[in-house]
């Protein structure tokens, strides 16, 4: 599933390509990937400005004219792309949005349809406006309305596995498999070592690594394993070449060379270094 960097390419290409444009026309060709919406959303969209593209962790969504968004999660093969009108359909076409001035359209395109649009208002929570459906959702480390002390209180209090943690969407957003094994990495923790036990500094040096290795992705325009997570234009991201661990078991660690090794994890998988990264005395598993 697309994380943090792979969604904010897309809000980025979409920021270029539709901020300001005018909606002229919504097509449904798949009622799943608007979950509720399927008779309303067209008439909704119809004839709103987009004002601009925004993000939220995963989540991302078009503030429209009249005070409500165009909200999208791309779920694990959701792809938002922009073509010229009149192109041939994608296989797995799901939306298209068409716009007045008769430029690029915008087309929801999801092979497995587990991602969704929607149409939302928007409310202020901490410390910016989102969608309603998302309040519950916390700020991302890469937003300016991140709190990092408030962070580092309530994952303290949290009595679990420092990954359960980074992956619940109501502390930090934004962080998913990828780069929480990335994070661990570079900060030399164990993806079980209890969340009581870690200080201050230690917190604040997993938090500098999350930022610094999701920065790095996105200059790198993101992970992409397969043809399924592209940016707007269709194009691939180059990240998985610059991965330490995720997905290298048995492969020498970049840093001590010790094999990478892969534990079972919440029906996934986790990818540590035995040496850089121990295992726990009293880790939470």
């Amino acid at each position: 599933m697309p994380e943090l960097p792979e969604v904010e390419v897309v809000r980025r290409g979409l920021d270029v390509w539709v901020s300001g444009r005018t909606i002229e026309s919504a097509e449904v060709l798949h009622t799943r990937s608007v979950r509720r919406h399927e008779g309303v959303l067209p008439d909704q969209l119809k004839g709103r400005r987009v004002e601009s593209a925004d993000r939220r962790g995963k989540y991302l969504w078009l503030p429209l004219d009249d005070g409500a968004a165009l909200m999208a999660h791309l779920g694990m093969s959701g792809q938002v792309l922009m073509v010229p009108k009149g192109s041939p359909d994608e296989k797995h076409l799901r939306v298209r949005v068409t716009f007045a001035d008769d430029g690029p359209e915008m087309r929801f395109v999801d092979q497995r349809t587990f991602g969704h649009l929607m149409i939302a208002p928007l409310t202020a929570s901490g410390g910016r406006t989102v969608p309603l459906p998302i309040v519950h959702i916390a700020p991302d480390p890469l937003e300016d309305a991140f709190d990092e002390d408030a962070f580092t209180a309530a994952l303290r209090k949290r009595k679990t596995g420092i990954k359960r943690a980074l992956l619940d969407q109501s502390l930090i957003s934004g962080v998913g498999n990828i780069y929480a094994d990335e994070a661990l990495w570079r900060a030399r923790l164990h993806w079980a070592r209890a969340t009581e036990t870690l200080t201050r500094p230690k917190i604040s040096e997993l938090l500098a690594a999350a930022r610094a290795v999701m920065t790095e992705a996105l200059g790198q325009g993101g992970t992409s394993f397969d043809s399924l997570y592209v940016n707007v234009n269709g194009e691939s991201g180059y990240f998985d070449r610059s991965l330490n661990v995720y997905g290298r078991r048995d492969e020498p660690c970049p840093r001590c060379g010790t094999p990478i090794r892969r534990d079972a994890f919440m029906n996934r998988s986790s990818y540590s270094c035995p040496t850089c990264q121990p295992r726990p005395r009293n880790g939470r598993w």
